[in-house]
């Protein structure tokens, strides 16, 4: 058997791949309609969305096929992405670097192999829409034509989707994006009984900061917030801005008190930023933590709502006190 090789841009690849942040995602409609498609026109069992990451490829959807993924090592994807061509197996049995595969040898018996490399925006190839079938088989010109026809809309809707997902400005998830992710990553704790929280933050004298020093510097403020809840949180997979000034983290596996913790860190790497960076302005901010609780929380929605109205009690309370002090100083 022959082991797909790396690629010559791999550290590139594996980067691109893992900003749209689609790997381990649910399914989706959009992905699962064109599988379905691609069995029905071609007559096969099985097609596939498919996603190579440094040791597996997973299947974004699947259809005729039971795992949601394979090792990298033996998959017919792994060689297909080193082409921009459709990577064609007529009949894995009796191809040198296949008829020992163990996906030839047993489940799924691949004798015919179909595959469409998917590319990113940046040209980088991220996987397949692929079609394959237990049977030899060729693909004329007509059906290699309708396979790149296909995969080109996959391509297209893994670009729609980084768009729809992603916070322009930041580089992370926006709130769509975020109740996707999180849910999914929600479902899994749920499902081991691990704890979750939910970190809801709203940065203080945002609209106030934009208006004394322009969009420009506001715009730098949220940059650099961002990267040091990138830095700060590295192992959480779900930051997200979920508003103007406001951002949220799902942290799997931690109670309240571990999330609180976490905080204090981070508190501490934005009063290092403060210290040496001098814009005429701090980074302030506000937080709440709300842990998963299944008398009442629902979904990430539910966690998302709770947070926003602890905010808002919060700054309430803040300001409250503000005013407070401003007038015992008026009456002195």
């Amino acid at each position: 058997m022959e082991t797909p090789k790396i690629t010559l841009s791999e550290d590139t690849r594996i980067e691109t791949l893992k900003a749209l942040k689609i790997l381990d995602t649910p399914a989706e409609e959009r992905f699962d309609r064109l599988t379905r498609i691609a069995r029905e026109v071609f007559n096969v069992p099985t097609a596939l969305v498919s996603l190579i990451d440094e040791n597996r490829q997973w299947f974004k959807s699947s259809v005729g096929l039971e795992v949601s993924e394979t090792p990298r090592d033996i998959s017919f994807c792994g060689h297909a992405i080193h082409s921009d061509d459709i990577f064609i197996i007529r009949d894995a049995k009796r191809d040198i670097r296949f008829h020992d595969n163990p996906l030839v040898q047993g489940e799924p018996w691949i004798r015919f192999y179909a595959g469409y490399p998917l590319k990113a925006m940046n040209g980088e190839r991220l996987g397949t829409f692929c079609i394959i079938d237990s049977k030899p088989r060729a693909l004329n010109d007509k059906n290699a034509q309708t396979l790149i026809d296909l995969g080109c809309i996959a391509e297209r809707e893994l670009s729609m989707l980084h768009i729809a997902t992603n916070d322009e400005l930041t580089k992370i998830f926006n709130l769509r994006g975020f109740k996707m992710l999180a849910q999914n990553n929600l479902d899994v704790c749920i499902q081991h009984g691990f704890p979750a929280s939910l970190i809801y933050f709203d940065i203080d004298n945002f609209k106030s900061i934009n208006d004394e020093f322009g969009h420009a510097r506001g715009d730098k403020l949220l940059i650099s917030f961002t990267k040091m809840l990138k830095d700060s949180f590295r192992t959480c997979e779900v930051p997200a801005r979920i508003g103007s000034d406001e951002f949220g983290l799902l942290l799997g596996n931690k109670d309240k008190n571990q999330a609180e913790d976490c905080i204090r860190v981070f508190q501490k790497l934005i009063d290092v930023y403060n210290n040496n960076v001098k814009e005429g302005y701090t980074i302030a901010f506000t937080h709440c933590t709300v842990e998963f609780d299944a008398l009442k929380h629902s979904s990430i929605q539910a966690m998302i709502n709770e947070g926003q109205d602890l905010i808002y009690e919060i700054k309430n309370r803040k300001n409250n006190v503000v005013q407070l002090h401003s007038s015992k100083i008026k009456i002195a």
